[in-house]
């Protein structure tokens, strides 16, 4: 009962340093979220805070993991395929949430370097994120898109659309509106508003006697 008691508290005193710690990224970004600010604002030593993160960057990857229970990869790590609308507003939020957008993409940056300790976690986020990915887009254009890609090859692109662009406008807010330029890519994958409908796996078929020119 003890040790039970103990895990209870445990895991609650991280909830509580990863809140922290996404608070303390909102306000001061990726380079002021120190291990000393987020021990400080809940009643820690910074030795005593490394006790259950022992680096920055295994909290960072602590506060990534707890943004995803509720993000694009939650959904596709839980089987789950979000309408490509759901997605464009995912993106609308994380412009309101710059700190942890920079956080993560420095993280990701970082992490492709041998032996970084958050690398397993993209890995993982990356290979999940497509999958989710694959599957929202078929369910938006079937097992073929407009322009002839599989569902799984644009998502790949897909992936990188929404990850580059908040290089992009991490660097530059003024002049990228990043939820206006992924609704653009959208539109992109879209068929030609003038263009005939996909009628699904008939589509493309070869003519039927009926239609064969004579």
């Amino acid at each position: 009962m003890a040790v039970t008691r103990a895990r209870g508290e445990r895991g609650e005193r991280r909830a509580e340093i990863i809140q922290a710690a996404t608070e303390v990224i909102a306000e001061r970004g990726y380079r002021g979220a120190t291990l000393a600010a987020v021990a400080e604002r809940v009643g820690l030593t910074q030795q005593g805070l490394m006790h259950y993160f022992p680096t920055k960057e295994a909290l960072l990857v602590a506060v990534l993991e707890a943004r995803d229970q509720w993000d694009m990869a939650s959904a596709a790590l839980h089987g789950r395929a979000w309408p490509l609308e759901v997605v464009a507003h995912l993106v609308e939020y994380n412009a309101t949430r710059p700190g942890i957008v920079q956080a993560f993409t420095v993280l990701a940056g970082d992490s492709v370097t041998e032996g970084h300790p958050a690398q397993e976690y993209f890995r993982d986020r990356y290979a999940a994120v497509r999958g989710g990915g694959a599957e929202a887009l078929r369910a938006e254009y079937g097992d073929r898109l407009p322009g002839g890609l599989s569902p799984e090859r644009a998502a790949t692109l897909l992936a990188a659309v929404v990850d580059g662009l908040q290089v992009q406008w991490l660097l530059d807010p003024e002049a990228v509106d990043m939820p206006a330029a992924f609704r653009d890519f959208l539109a992109l994958l879209a068929p030609p508003p003038d263009s005939p409908a996909d009628t699904g796996p008939t589509a493309g078929a070869a003519p039927t006697g009926k239609d064969r020119a004579p």
